[in-house]
């Protein structure tokens, strides 16, 4: 019986795929693919969140927080070039 290894053999046309079709959507669609990256970035920064609270935080509360750090610093963003770049919007 000849034994293959699935996951070495499919996984790269997947990936090449799927990295295919976020850099062709990347023009269209910027709020979909900003959410997930600020989301994968929340799994580091939860973390660290979670230690610094030395347990006291929960761990749902920690992503809370750091999900809220990043709405916090999306508005600064937003509003810093809606101050200095009014006719744009």
């Amino acid at each position: 019986m000849k034994i293959i290894n699935l996951r070495c053999r499919f996984l790269p046309a997947d990936l090449l795929k799927a990295i295919s079709f976020i850099w062709s959507q990347w023009r269209r669609q910027k709020l979909p693919l900003a959410i997930f990256i600020s989301l994968c970035v929340n799994l580091v920064i939860a973390p660290i969140v979670y230690a610094a609270a030395d347990g006291a935080l929960q761990r749902r509360s920690a992503w809370a927080i750091g999900v809220l750090g990043f709405v916090t610093l999306a508005l600064i963003i937003y509003l810093f070039f809606v101050i200095f770049q009014p006719e744009r919007f």
